[in-house]
């Protein structure tokens, strides 16, 4: 059996949003054991407290040490200036032992983002997410075309080919759209699918 970790960090909930669906996504496959947690806060509690942030998240806080426990690890994070959030750059900052062992090669990565704006560094955060992953030997995997909901343009939407996305605008207001949960769904699903066949 595979198994599976979402890895998130998210401020204000899009994200965390996000890696719940990926990880519905990831489940359905039946042949996988699948993991959500998160990386830790970096940001004062009372800061948090006054952006409206999130301040008690459900889902348990992962450990660098950890990763190479998974056969594929599904990341989320907001964009910042069309870089991943230096909470995600800081966890990952401390997986160099995993890094000198040779932990993660030939294990899956995958990424999926939240911006404010609709070109707000979907497609820049996660091709520069992957720099990491390749230095961590991983096999990238992202979100294939046979996903119905990346095709057509009838309305805003994040997600590309290079994973899941969601557009929170300016305030933070706009919630995940039904496209953009299934294209999160989607992913969460072919990065299983790949997994139990490598590693099932």
């Amino acid at each position: 059996m595979a198994k599976i970790l979402v890895l998130f960090y998210s401020t204000w909930g899009h994200v965390q949003t996000l890696a719940e669906e990926v990880a519905f996504g990831a489940g359905e496959r039946g042949e996988s054991e699948v993991f959500v947690k998160r990386v830790p806060e970096t940001m004062a509690e009372e800061t948090l407290v006054r952006i409206g942030g999130l301040v008690n998240s459900p889902y348990d806080v992962a450990s660098p040490g950890e990763l190479s426990e998974y056969d594929a690890i599904i990341f989320g994070t907001p964009t910042r200036f069309g870089n991943m959030s230096s909470q995600m750059r800081t966890f990952l900052d401390q997986t160099g032992e995993i890094w000198s062992n040779g932990g993660l090669i030939g294990k899956i990565g995958s990424v999926f983002v939240s911006t404010a704006s609709q070109h707000g560094g979907h497609e820049t955060t996660i091709i520069s997410f992957h720099t990491t992953l390749l230095h961590h030997g991983m096999l990238i995997a992202g979100v294939p075309y046979s996903c119905p909901e990346l095709s057509g343009a009838s309305e805003v939407t994040g997600g590309s080919p290079y994973g899941a996305g969601t557009i929170a605008g300016g305030d933070g207001a706009r919630l995940p759209s039904a496209r953009e949960r299934a294209i999160a769904r989607f992913q969460g699903q072919h990065v299983a699918s790949l997994a139990v066949r490598l590693f099932g």
